[in-house]
């Protein structure tokens, strides 16, 4: 396994357990923070470099509420406009 793929996997786990039990979970807001910012800069690095948009999420592990309560932060946070995401979310994505 690369350092990459081993880094990734400890991640999961420590999400997965942080899940199971909120108590016990280690990670800091800042520190989530970090890591989510990294993953959708990465996320879009790889659809800029390839014109593909793999799936961003593993659609049997998330809720509709866990991706619109993740969304809506997110366009408050890049302060974007309902507007805007709705003229990005029509643009056309190439077909392959």
């Amino acid at each position: 396994m690369s350092d990459a793929a081993q880094i990734v996997a400890d991640f999961v786990r420590l999400a997965e357990s942080g899940l199971a039990d909120p108590e016990q979970m280690t990670i800091t807001d800042e520190q989530l923070a970090s890591a989510m910012t990294a993953a959708v800069r990465l996320y879009c690095a790889r659809v800029e470099a390839t014109s593909t948009f793999p799936p961003p999420l593993d659609r049997s592990r998330v809720t509709a509420t866990d991706v619109l309560v993740a969304i809506c932060e997110m366009v408050r946070v890049a302060d974007v406009n309902l507007f805007d995401l709705s003229m990005w979310f029509g643009r056309p994505r190439p077909t392959n």
